[in-house]
């Protein structure tokens, strides 16, 4: 069984994951912990300020030589566990190393041009972790893992919304360069909330959250029952994210856009008794 560290790990990272995860059946829930806790302490690497370039490297050169002596205990935890869950879950070989990819994009800087750009970034950093999900909760259908890259990327589109004051502060911008320039945001700074055409510009990437959402949940019916609590617990929290920002787009200069505990557990318990 997982143990605290894994679940400690995941609930520092995301509350409304974490919380809703506790729908998911008993018998995947460790794992689950194990998969986050990698994400997670990976993701900090890069996201922590002052930002550690170097336990990127190590992690990832690690990953590919399958040698660990040379990580913290830390970062050696969460290796193992993702290895181990690779071999269990037969992951498709690109996944881990199309989440290090996206993590060391970080790292670097990059510069989101186009949204192939921005989208290649949210196949390695949300995308493949709903496609490892998938095989965690047994999902083989291809229809049903199609709908999971796109709720991935649904939610993770939302993180990029909410989290616009925290990314500028970062020097950090997901948003394609070309999408920008349509509004006048080509100088992504905390002077965006000055701009008359900020806020039609955020319900329009709100738009597109609706839009992948929307397909992500003709995949729902493929997803066993336990399973579908949890993911659908989560997908309307960040409905209901999206729908605050959407009212109100400069809020995300106020405050960081977040359900409660409360609000999240009993959001579980009602898709429980939909969804049965």
């Amino acid at each position: 069984m997982a143990q605290q560290t894994e679940k400690d790990i995941f609930k520092k990272g995301s509350k409304t994951y974490y919380n809703s995860s506790f729908f998911f059946p008993k018998k995947i829930r460790d794992d689950v912990y194990k998969l986050y806790s990698f994400v997670r302490v990976v993701d900090d690497f890069v996201d922590e300020q002052p930002a550690q370039p170097q336990k990127l490297s190590a992690i990832t050169k690690a990953y590919f030589s399958g040698n660990i002596s040379n990580l913290d205990d830390n970062s050696a935890r969460v290796l193992k566990n993702i290895l181990a869950l690779e071999k269990k879950y037969y992951f498709d070989a690109d996944y881990v190393p199309a989440f290090l990819n996206s993590m060391q994009m970080d790292a670097d800087g990059y510069s989101y041009k186009t949204m192939e750009d921005t989208l290649k970034y949210i196949y390695g950093s949300a995308e493949v972790i709903g496609l490892m999900m998938s095989k965690i909760i047994g999902i083989t259908d291809k229809s049903a893992l199609e709908a999971a890259k796109l709720q991935g990327r649904a939610m993770q589109y939302i993180n990029f919304i909410r989290d616009i004051k925290e990314d500028i502060a970062l020097d950090r911008c997901y948003f394609p360069l070309n999408e920008r320039k349509k509004y006048g945001l080509e100088n992504w700074n905390i002077d965006i909330i000055n701009n008359p055409k900020f806020g039609e510009f955020t319900k329009n990437q709100i738009e597109l959250f609706y839009e992948w959402q929307k397909q992500a949940e003709m995949g729902w019916p493929k997803i066993p029952y336990r399973s579908r609590v949890a993911i659908g617990t989560a997908a309307n929290m960040y409905r209901w994210t999206a729908n605050k920002i959407y009212d109100n787009p400069k809020l995300v200069f106020e405050t960081k856009v977040k359900p409660t505990k409360k609000m999240i557990l009993a959001q579980g318990f009602k898709e429980a008794l939909s969804r049965h």
